[in-house]
């Protein structure tokens, strides 16, 4: 991808609203004009969406295949280890497969599982690189130095370390966990390892490759946005009917203010922002912003107000 002045950035402020019809104080009232502007393109990405039979029948995943239990109590290294599938077992991986099925709220599905061998090697990226006078496993010394330095007042630590300790494995069981899907949020069969440094298992899920139904692919009209709307980038939480998603931004805009609109089938969601007037260095921010439906939000997708995608729940 050829476009060297386009940063990412992760958010530092968590601005909350409503939907458009009663937003809230964080961004303001956006212009009539730029409201009737998303209602038009909105109800063109809503009339566009046409899903297969996939759709309600099939294993529609709108979340990653590794799910974090509950609060793993991250610390910056063990956080960094996470997000780059760094891990070590301590503890045999068993081969066998097991059946198991996903429970839907409308029904069940029973799809082929990998095993825990084979969902361990779908889950570890490999190895960090070794951190110099940094011991490659907890608890263990590095041969012939120690791990800090001496500075002028004596023995400091440094307060650039790299995150260069992968997380270890230490049980391994198999369960379900709550996922969301194109059918609602669905108990998917999942193996769950226990990691000695976080607080809960790190789960991935056991459903085939071969058997998961990829998301359909953009509908909206191939066009830009109009000047003063950005786009919906993924859904950071959904609460009953909170919705708090991420807005792709400029690094100067203000007045940042989620849009929503929502139909028995689908709900589309967008913001408004506004620009800066003089020069702003080219960098995009994903900003959360959250918004208040009129009801649950339940199965309905989350549609992108600029590319019609449904949008998928953020790694976390």
């Amino acid at each position: 991808m050829n476009r060297p002045a386009l940063l990412l950035v992760l958010p530092l402020l968590l601005l909350t609203g409503c939907a458009a019809t009663d937003v809230g104080p964080a961004g303001g009232s956006p212009s009539p004009t730029r409201v009737e502007a998303f209602d038009q393109r909105a109800a063109q990405v809503a009339e566009a969406w046409r899903p297969g039979p996939d759709w309600r029948t099939g294993y529609v995943p709108l979340e990653g295949p590794t799910v974090l239990t509950g609060d793993p109590g991250f610390t910056p290294e063990t956080e960094a280890a996470f997000r780059a599938g760094w891990y070590r077992a301590q503890v045999g991986i068993p081969p066998t497969r097991v059946g198991g099925e996903i429970q839907f709220p409308d029904g069940r599905l029973t799809l082929p599982l990998v095993s825990a061998a084979e969902a361990y090697r779908q889950l570890d990226q490999g190895d960090p690189l070794p951190c110099p006078g940094r011991p490659k496993r907890p608890g263990r010394p590095t041969p012939g130095g120690p791990t800090v330095e001496p500075g002028p007042d004596g023995w400091a630590t440094s307060s650039t370390q790299t995150a260069c300790l992968p997380l270890t494995v230490t049980a391994v069981t198999f369960g379900a966990v709550p996922v969301r899907t194109s059918r609602g949020v669905a108990q998917v069969p999942a193996w769950l390892f226990t990691i000695k440094e976080l607080a809960t298992p790190v789960a991935r899920l056991a459903v085939a490759p071969s058997a998961v139904t990829p998301v359909p692919e953009p509908t909206a009209p191939a066009r830009p946005l109009p000047d003063g709307l950005v786009a919906a980038q993924d859904l950071a939480a959904v609460d009953g009917a909170r919705l708090t998603v991420r807005l792709g931004v400029g690094a100067c805009d203000t007045g940042i203010t989620p849009l929503v609109r929502e139909r028995p089938d689908v709900v589309v969601v967008g913001g408004s922002v506004t620009r800066a007037t003089g020069e702003c260095i080219a960098l995009l921010k994903l900003e959360p912003v959250t918004a208040t439906l009129a009801a649950p939000l339940g199965s309905r997708p989350v549609l992108d107000v600029f590319t019609g995608a449904p949008l998928s729940i953020a790694p976390r």
